[in-house]
């Protein structure tokens, strides 16, 4: 086969762009594309993971933890398809994540092929923002620059579709001639300055404004600085949607954490009692959590126009990178003399991370599962990338880790999909192999997908700086979220068939593959447990028996509406008793005395 092929030229083109990994998974659709790999000395790197969907998990992980474009490929037909649902998530969560995929020679196109999928028909919806088919050698540059481009400009998932037989063609370049289509590398990019006059109508609804809010989301990433400065100046509280819980320290005492139904009481209360609301880099969703409308005037400052003004019924829809327009607006703010609202957030906040405390000290049956999360928080490396799957492990996420520094966290925010918890953090750590990584999974994704993964881990962990990837296992033998939203949002009872599962020695499997593992069956195992893992010289698995009972109680949710719930669901369930008991310990902290009171 010649060395100068259609194949060749796609990853001396990914080396141009500076592409250093590629998580893949092989196939005969992409043979061709293999062999060049070959031919290139596996550089970039072909990463491979135990299934195409973790691929895309993968290089998820590894855009939102490095600001590159993750690139993952698969094989035509299953492997194209397989490849789905990582893909949503990025598009969801706007991540840049280019797909390269193969498909059905195009003399067989048309003819029900073996592994014959109309590609283009398929990735419209999740790739819409740009899905091409390369169909001749002339035409790849102009397609793969722009897959990459639209990427990052655009923060979605785009697609490159190459049959199998154009992989092996030989390359030849775009002439200088009609209906050819030239490209070129690279992208610079601009800073998204606001107009002067909108800044001008915002300074004044929040220079009006007496009790002012804040909602900082993953948009705001990088702007730090800027939002303490606008907060200290209004007197205001920020809380931050689930994607954005890295943009600012837990340890700032105005900070109010995480919103929403994986959010604190905090959070609730400054956003029922607010009158103005400044929301920065955020698209969350659930609008019942903001205030009232007609409650508070609003301001919103976001990169992206197509996701502006559509959350709450703001006056001034900002578009602007948010670090330059938090900039030009700090010097038309007047500062707040009255702090009585600041005040009063603060003591919220300290309060309630009292009773976080509290309710990680609840006993329960065998381990409480926010102790799990609460022991490590003091201890979390400085440099430490975190990530969570979906279910009950992303609401102690969302409120025992008190993150500060340079620390990094991120999970399926949108999507809410279950899995990419482990391939998540070995995204993660391609993209930054010196920088711990701790993942917390519960028993349920761990049995989808995470199991497998770990011999992902066992393949290439040597290659990483820094060995160290933790992954924390929730081991409650319950599908626990969707037996919680049985209960609370159905008033139905737990049905076991569906959420109870089959119990599995997750260290022991761990330990198969020669990582380090450990198995938690007492709340006094958990410090030495994590001890060990922090130090390891090699990943570790903590195998931690948690109870399914300890509930995840929403932050609005008051003492009468908890009792309600809990006596519409006790027929039947057969955890009635557990629930109730460990339910009413937890939710009793909130109002037990706490310091100061």
């Amino acid at each position: 086969m010649a060395s100068n092929t259609v194949a060749d030229y796609l990853l001396e083109r990914l080396r141009t762009w500076g592409v250093e990994h590629v998580f893949a998974y092989a196939g005969d659709g992409i043979n061709g594309i293999l062999a060049a790999w070959g031919r290139a000395e596996n550089d970039p790197q072909f990463v491979q993971a135990r299934h195409e969907e973790m691929c895309a998990f993968e290089a998820v992980g590894y855009a939102k933890f490095t600001g590159r474009v993750g690139v993952c490929m698969a094989t035509s037909g299953p492997g194209a398809i397989h490849l789905l649902n990582g893909l949503y998530d990025a598009k969801l969560d706007h991540v840049p994540v280019v797909a390269i995929v193969g498909q059905t020679a195009r003399s067989a196109m048309g003819g029900s092929y073996q592994q014959e999928v109309d590609l283009l028909s398929l990735y419209k919806d999740v790739a819409g923002d740009y899905v091409q088919m390369v169909t001749v050698p002339e035409q790849l540059p102009n397609v793969l620059d722009r897959a990459l481009r639209v990427a990052m400009t655009q923060r979605a998932p785009t697609a490159i579709i190459i049959p199998a037989d154009v992989q092996e063609l030989e390359y030849s370049s775009p002439s200088h001639a009609f209906k050819m289509v030239p490209s070129s590398v690279g992208i610079d990019w601009p800073t998204a300055a606001p107009d002067d006059q909108a800044l001008a109508r915002a300074a004044e609804i929040l220079n009006e404004g007496e009790k002012v809010a804040l909602l900082i989301g993953q948009g705001a990433r990088g702007a730090g600085e800027e939002i303490a400065r606008v907060a200290d100046l209004l007197g205001a509280g920020a809380a931050k949607a689930l994607l954005g819980k890295d943009v600012l320290s837990d340890e700032l005492a105005w900070v109010t954490g995480s919103i929403g139904l994986l959010g604190t009481r905090p959070s609730y209360e400054m956003m029922t009692d607010c009158d103005t609301l400044l929301t920065v880099g955020s698209n969350f969703p659930y609008s019942q959590f903001l205030p009232e409308y007609g409650q508070a005037r609003g301001v919103q400052i976001d990169i992206d126009g197509r996701f502006i003004g559509m959350r709450y019924p703001n006056e001034v829809n900002l578009v602007a990178d948010a670090k330059t327009a938090l900039q030009a607006l700090i010097p038309l703010l007047r500062r707040k003399e009255d702090r009585s609202w600041r005040e009063r957030i603060e003591s919220n906040v300290a309060r309630w991370w009292e009773t976080m405390a509290k309710e990680a000290a609840v006993s329960a049956d065998p381990v409480n599962p926010l102790a799990l999360f609460a022991e490590l928080s003091p201890h979390l490396p400085d440099d430490v990338i975190v990530t969570a799957d979906s279910g009950s492990s992303a609401n102690w996420y969302a409120r025992q880790l008190r993150f500060r520094g340079n620390m990094r966290g991120s999970l399926s925010g949108t999507l809410a999909t279950m899995g990419p918890g482990v391939p998540y953090g070995i995204g993660a750590k391609f993209g930054n192999p010196d920088r711990p990584v701790i993942v917390f999974a519960g028993d349920g994704a761990m049995q989808m997908n995470g199991l497998a993964e770990l011999i992902t881990v066992k393949h290439y962990w040597q290659q990483w700086t820094d060995p160290r990837l933790i992954v924390a296992v929730l081991h409650n033998n319950d599908l626990n979220q969707v037996t919680w939203e049985m209960r609370a949002m159905s008033g139905a009872p737990k049905f076991v068939p569906s959420q109870t599962l089959p119990d599995v020695d997750y260290a022991a499997f761990a330990r198969s593959l020669g990582l380090h593992a450990v198995t938690v069956t007492d709340p006094g195992e958990l410090g030495p447990a994590w001890d060990g893992a922090l130090s390891a010289d090699r990943p570790t698995l903590l195998d931690v028996h948690t109870d399914p009972n300890m509930p995840p109680i929403p932050p609005h949710a008051t003492w009468e509406q908890f009792t309600s719930a809990t006596a519409a669901v006790l027929h039947g369930d057969e955890d009635s008793w557990g629930f109730v008991k460990e339910g009413i310990k937890t939710k009793a902290q909130e109002f037990l005395p706490h310091k100061g009171t």
